[in-house]
Parts: structure tokens; C-alpha cells; sequence
């Protein structure tokens, strides 16, 4: 599919707030009090940020390249797999994105955030904190240092595992004996494109296999902070937690947890440089 770069600004600015409105709905929907999905529990916060980015996958995968993240967009950048030219337009539409999602979500849930009585569940359902955070300023070195390990972990799976689902796809290797047999007089994207119709199949099952990478990592590395995995899907909401005022938000809103917000943002960034090297050395 051609289309302007413009068009697929666009398209990661949706394809974010999809991801904010499947995700930290789920959130929501769990944690607010007086939902019908109150205590639903863990499964349906992790398969709802599993469908959060299979679903925008499956639709704009061949459009934008579905980044959705920041981080993706800088590593791919640094390994020389994405334009420079174009990482600050999709980083601001990622942000952007993130935002309007999380308006959406407010939106929806404004009567249940006025109904919760706690912060953290306010907070929640916005960005990350890691739970050794026990509100005093004691505890937030133990919680910035066990966060940032969970972030880069989860991150650097997310990001390796990423690459490797859609690059290493079967057909893949049918793909890279066609460049090599014309001797590089076609690249990998353009010989993909022509036998699309045969791959088709396989890279649909990548793009599912992506939603339950997300969705594993939620259920097994989640429990320590969340995760984000993804500094847009935390600092938009984060920024939008912190101004809007506890007339929507209701009087159990919070601090936002400026302290923390650097977590993560930088640790999925430098997960994401790592990962997409390593599989670029190992693989490309």
C-alpha cells in the first residue's frame, strides 16, 4: 500500500489512541468503583493491552509500520531501519495519540472515577507506577530501581520479539533467497510486496502473535509496575492526569508521580536501542 507520509502521521496517531482506549480502558474498567468489570482482575487488564496493540496492528501494519511507541521508532532510527527525518512526526503524533485516548477513556468512565476512593486505581488507570512505591519518599528509590529493571526487561522482549515475529516470519527466508538471487536488484520490501497475495497469511499470524507477546508480558513481568513498555502510552495520560482537575477526576485524585515519569520513558528507549541492534546484527 503507497501512501503519504502524512497519511501515516495519521495513522500512528490513531493507531496510539486505539491502543490507550483498548488498554488503559481495561484499566479503568477493572479498577474504578461501580463498573461492571470492578475486580474483574489481571487477565482482563492483560488482554485488553494484548487486543490494545494486535487490533492497530492488524489494521495499519502495512501502512505506518504500527510503532505506537516512541522507544520502537528511536531504535529502529539508531539501527538505521527508519527514516530521522520522520521520527519527531511520529513521536508527536504517538503522544498525541496517547492524550486523545486517554480523553476518550476519561470520557467514558467520568462517573466511576468520581465514585473511586483510591488514588492509586485514579492513577492507574493513567500511567505506571511500580508497587514498591508506598506513597512516602523513602520508598521511591526501592520503586524508580525495580521499575526501571521491569521496564527494560519487558521492553527489550517486546521490542527483539517484535522484529522477530515480523521479520522472521515463514516465507521470510523465500523472500531473502529471491534478493539474493537477483543479486540485490530487488530489496526484501519490494520482493515482499510482490508475493503479498502468498504472504499475506503468515504476516497476519505475526501481527496476532505481536498482541499475545503484549498480553504474555502484561500477565508475567506486569505485576511489579504495569508495565508501559512504551513512553508515550505513559506520559500522555500522565499528562493528563496531572491537569485535569478533581471535578472530573473526583476528589480521590492524587499526585501524578512526576518522580517516577522519567522510568518509563527512558528505560523502554534504551531497551529498544539494545534490541533492535541485537536483532539487526543477528538477523539482517
Amino acid at each position: 500500500m503507497d501512501v503519504t507520509w502524512t497519511v501515516k502521521y495519521i495513522t500512528e496517531f490513531i493507531a496510539t489512541a486505539l491502543l490507550i482506549i483498548l488498554g488503559n480502558g481495561a484499566v479503568a474498567n477493572v479498577d474504578l468503583k461501580g463498573t461492571k468489570g470492578h475486580a474483574a482482575g489481571w487477565l482482563t487488564i492483560a488482554f485488553g493491552y494484548g487486543f490494545g496493540v494486535m487490533m492497530p496492528a492488524l489494521m495499519f501494519g502495512n501502512v505506518s509500520g504500527n510503532h505506537i511507541n516512541p522507544a520502537f521508532t528511536l531504535g529502529l532510527a539508531v539501527s538505521g531501519l527508519f527514516e530521522w527525518s520522520h521520527v519527531p512526526q511520529y513521536i508527536i503524533a504517538q503522544v498525541l495519540g496517547a492524550i486523545f485516548g486517554q480523553l476518550i477513556v476519561v470520557m467514558v468512565y467520568r462517573p466511576y472515577f468520581l465514585k473511586t476512593e483510591n488514588p492509586n486505581h485514579i492513577l492507574g488507570s493513567f500511567s505506571t507506577i511500580d508497587n514498591m512505591d508506598d506513597g512516602t519518599k523513602a520508598s521511591r528509590k526501592a520503586a524508580m530501581i525495580n521499575g526501571f529493571a521491569n521496564e527494560f526487561v519487558g521492553s527489550f522482549v517486546l521490542f527483539f520479539g517484535a522484529l522477530a515475529l515480523t521479520k522472521n516470519f515463514f516465507g521470510a527466508e523465500y523472500v531473502q533467497a529471491v534478493v539474493e538471487q537477483y543479486a540485490g536488484a530487488y530489496t526484501a520490501d519490494e520482493v515482499s510486496k510482490s508475493v503479498s497475495h502468498i504472504l499475506g497469511g503468515s504476516l497476519a499470524v505475526a501481527h496476532l502473535g505481536i498482541g499475545f507477546l503484549v498480553a504474555a508480558l502484561v500477565i508475567s513481568l506486569g505485576g511489579p509496575t504495569g508495565p508501559a513498555l512504551n513512553p508515550a502510552r505513559d506520559l500522555g495520560p500522565r499528562l493528563v492526569h496531572h491537569f485535569l482537575p478533581k471535578s472530573i477526576l473526583g476528589e480521590a485524585k492524587g499526585d501524578s508521580k512526576w518522580w517516577y515519569s522519567w522510568v518509563p520513558v527512558v528505560a523502554p528507549i534504551l531497551a529498544s536501542i539494545l534490541a533492535v541492534a541485537l536483532f539487526k546484527y543477528l538477523y539482517l
